[in-house]
């Protein structure tokens, strides 16, 4: 996806060194802002993720659905840092039908509404300002594709677990190239801290090698393959509850 001058390890904007729009991969499949001009660009972002074989989306939902435990319709999600709506198409691929999506750009916010996939969307940038949402509301929140450097803060983790219910859902998304390493560590360190103060429980942990095409030879996780690999966290919040009798 193209980055837009939110990412503070890419040129921004204004910068002399960067052209108007530049791949990232810092970012990819979330852009935090968005040029107010879109035209014919919405369809080059759409060609992107195409060209790029962005798998993030497809595999989150893939793993909550696996994960959930009941027949997903009726489940109330959160799609935090939702975009385009790219996870939105794919829970409801896979039965959700009670989406709701935030994300800090308007611009982005449009595109998800005019998928017709969501009941609510609105605008809140997190790690900036809470969720707009009480405490323990949803059965599931996502955020994939802006966990990274420059993007949402590990910081965040507390909020996502306020608004998931007791024994909800949690399905989180990070990228392993070279730039985003050091985010990883600090995200995992944040992970592990909440588990070990029983705040939730991991239930899955996915390492994708082929997560994405790379956009330069540096950024490759194995050099030569032309990839970067990527992970899929899956999460409940605890109490979890016994399972069902019969």
């Amino acid at each position: 996806m193209f980055c837009v001058g939110r990412c503070r390890t890419c040129p921004g904007p204004g910068s002399r060194s960067a052209p108007r729009r530049h791949l990232c991969q810092h970012g990819t499949g979330h852009v935090l802002a968005v040029a107010e001009e879109r035209g014919p660009e919405q369809a080059e972002d759409t060609e992107d993720v195409a060209a790029l074989e962005y798998r993030a989306p497809y595999l989150a939902a893939a793993s909550l659905a696996f994960a959930f435990p009941s027949p997903p319709a009726e489940a109330r999600v959160l799609d935090v840092a939702c975009g385009t709506g790219l996870v939105g198409l794919e829970l409801h691929r896979r039965g959700f039908r009670r989406l709701h999506g935030v994300d800090g750009s308007t611009g982005m916010l449009e595109l998800a509404r005019s998928t017709g996939l969501y009941r609510r969307l609105q605008r809140c940038e997190l790690g900036r300002e809470p969720l707009p949402a009480p405490a323990e509301h949803y059965d599931a929140v996502t955020l994939v594709g802006a966990l990274g450097e420059g993007q949402v803060p590990s910081s965040a983790l507390p909020e996502l677990l306020r608004v998931t219910r007791a024994g909800g859902f949690l399905c989180l998304t990070t990228r392993s190239n070279p730039s985003n390493r050091r985010y990883r560590a600090e995200l995992e360190a944040a992970l592990q801290h909440l588990e070990q103060k029983g705040a939730w429980q991991r239930v899955l942990l996915q390492e994708v090698p082929r997560w994405e095409r790379a956009t330069s030879e540096e950024e490759e996780c194995v050099r030569g393959s032309g990839y970067i690999s990527g992970v899929v966290y899956i999460y409940r919040k605890c109490p979890v509850p016994p399972p069902e009798e019969g």
